[in-house]
């Protein structure tokens, strides 16, 4: 099933996609929920129900005419996360930004997953992006793949995790990096430099859709692995491509560490952490590095960033900037 929210009447509305026209859940089963947030916390009853409808959409025995998806106004597919958490899958990513400020790969990556709450409630879909004028200070993007639960757990082991997986979207991370590296001298975070806005969507995909990809994880590793190429493009430009199938922890373990000692609830929504060569940080680090005279670029007023993951979807957005000279890097005590 593709899951989508959308804005209908100034309220949020749950459809499935089928051939590019959305089908409105309560409509086509009048026991489904009009909400992402309530189909996740009873997505175990109703998992089935929902893939019946969405059979019977997809076999035309409904009668429904359905929306174009491409008039939609289109939202977040879990617009309000009981949690975010964002992970550090790609050993690429990791090793490359180190090389890139000439410290030695960590060897604790290789030991256990890592992840950090960001502000679930900054959390938004296609479209605008509105920055204030601190985020311009090395506006970034950084391309991500992420899930999102569908069922309460505890103390989950990685073999068992992946049955707790509702489905896949795109997440797009948005840093400001001059805000993240200051608060970081400190020891804690990232905090302002995330908490601003984290694009995820623009559909919710569940785990059946992506079986064609599925490949075998990284030797020592277990859970579900896919083929997805995923690309970043920002003004048309291609600026990142990479795999999702290139993490090398996979998400049943982040589950597994996710969930030790701690429930982890419908509707919380975990990310991979960043593919390699997933954000301008890594490739002005890898640029400066190979050509001290090359041109760094950071997200513009205007820009328009376009994330596509196989299967996932294109993920749309255009960086807008907030009317006012409010600065707290000018707060800064001397």
């Amino acid at each position: 099933m593709k899951l989508v929210t959308y804005s209908k009447q100034g309220r949020e509305q749950l459809a499935f996609l089928v051939n590019d026209r959305l089908y409105d859940t309560n409509e086509a089963d009048k026991t489904l929920p009009a909400t992402m947030k309530e189909l996740l916390n009873d997505w175990e009853r109703l998992e089935d129900v929902a893939r019946k409808a969405d059979e019977a959409i997809k076999a035309g025995s409904t009668g429904m005419e359905g929306v174009a998806y491409g008039s939609a106004a289109v939202m977040a597919p879990v617009p309000y996360p009981s949690s975010c958490r964002d992970g550090y899958a790609f050993r690429q990513h990791v090793a490359a930004a180190r090389r890139n400020r000439k410290v030695d790969m960590i060897p604790e990556f290789d030991q256990y997953p890592i992840f950090y709450f960001t502000n679930h409630n900054a959390i938004q879909g296609p479209g605008d992006i509105v920055c204030m004028p601190d985020h311009f200070q090395k506006l970034d993007f950084e391309l991500e793949a992420a899930i999102v639960i569908g069922k309460k757990g505890r103390n989950i082991k990685a073999a068992d995790a992946d049955k707790y997986i509702a489905g896949y979207m795109i997440m797009n991370d948005m840093s400001a990096r001059t805000l993240q590296m200051e608060e970081m001298l400190l020891n804690l975070g990232p905090a302002k430099g995330k908490d601003f806005s984290t694009v995820i969507g623009p559909m919710m995909v569940t785990p059946d859709e992506l079986e064609p990809y599925r490949v075998s994880a990284k030797p020592g590793h277990e859970g579900a692995s896919y083929d997805l190429k995923m690309v970043c493009r920002v003004n048309g430009v291609e600026v990142s491509a990479g795999s999702v199938g290139d993490m090398d922890w996979t998400f049943a373990e982040i589950i597994e560490r996710c969930a030790y000692g701690v429930d982890i609830l419908p509707g919380d929504v975990i990310g991979s952490g960043t593919v390699g060569t997933g954000c301008f940080l890594e490739l002005n680090g890898t640029g400066l590095l190979n050509d001290p005279a090359y041109k760094v670029q950071w997200l513009q007023p205007g820009d328009v960033v376009e994330m596509e993951i196989t299967g996932l979807g294109l993920l749309k957005n255009t960086i807008v900037a907030e009317e006012t000279d409010f600065s707290i890097l000018g707060l800064k005590k001397k």
